[in-house]
């Protein structure tokens, strides 16, 4: 697959992979790189480094575009986003130079990791909802209100050290991978500082497209970005993501988080393999 140019049907494959990933990564808040670098590397054959910036260009549209369907729903934490940020950029950008140091074979085992563990919380925590019935509750400075149909619930922001701790390693698992971060974010904050998963899912899609973009730039800087597999894909995302979004206000909470678990198990134990035996 030549880095200048594309045949149609490459093409034309390329846009429908990342309308793929661009569904399911708006719903779960991941971004779609989680399944984008396993299938350009594994099944394509596309260079790691190439993979991983093509997911990050996948992740800036997949954020882009959904997070306002997400902001125009009132799911995404603002306030909480802003403050999270700063850490996942730094991250970011730390991840991002670490990723050159790094061989393929390293960067494989790191993805199956994180991935095998965020899959192993998300199941621990399936069967359990962060939100409050009683809304005169003190929301805090942080927390805030969901609308599930005709009902409101809301939320409150516990642990925030542990937001702020796991945003840093999301920003750094970003540059390295190319998964814009939510593979950690939501997860975390779904499970340890008592965010709603579909608000969890909202916020970190309203957030890593600052954080991919922070390390897409040094991908692109060092010449690891294929630009026509890159627009391909890219053009695919952009209305998959949306799909996605407005998707996801369909589907029940606990199915969302067992699908991100089973996606997280299965991913992160090909990637392992790959890594460890190949």
């Amino acid at each position: 697959m030549g880095i200048d140019a594309l045949s149609l049907p490459s093409a034309l494959g390329l846009m429908a992979l990342g309308a793929g990933t661009g569904v399911v990564g708006a719903m779960l808040g991941l971004g779609g790189g989680v399944f984008l670098v396993p299938l350009l590397t594994l099944a394509l054959g596309v260079p790691f480094r190439a993979a991983v910036a093509a997911s990050l260009a996948c992740v800036i549209a997949t954020a882009s575009a959904s997070a306002t369907v997400n902001l125009n729903r009132g799911t995404v934490n603002m306030r909480l986003g802003l403050v999270l940020e700063v850490a996942t950029s730094v991250g970011g950008l730390a991840g991002g130079i670490t990723a050159a140091f790094l061989s393929t074979r390293q960067l494989f085992v790191v993805f199956a990791l994180t991935l095998t563990a965020m899959g192993l919380v998300m199941v621990m925590r399936s069967g359990t909802r962060n939100v409050i019935a009683d809304t005169s509750v003190d929301t805090g400075t942080l927390g805030g209100h969901l609308r599930e149909g005709d009902t409101v619930y809301v939320y409150r922001v516990r642990r925030l050290p542990v937001g702020l701790g796991s945003s840093l390693v999301a920003g750094a698992i970003s540059g390295l991978l190319g998964l814009g971060g939510g593979i950690i974010k939501v997860p975390v904050l779904n499970t340890f500082c008592g965010v709603p998963i579909r608000v969890a899912a909202a916020t970190s899609t309203f957030m890593i497209g600052v954080t991919a973009t922070a390390s897409a730039i040094l991908y692109f800087a060092r010449g690891d970005m294929m630009l026509a597999l890159t627009a391909a894909v890219v053009l695919g995302a952009l209305p998959g993501s949306l799909l996605g979004a407005r998707i996801s206000d369909r589907v029940q909470a606990r199915s969302l988080k067992v699908l991100m678990a089973v996606v997280l198990l299965v991913v992160g134990a090909r990637m392992g393999f790959e890594g460890l035996w190949r």
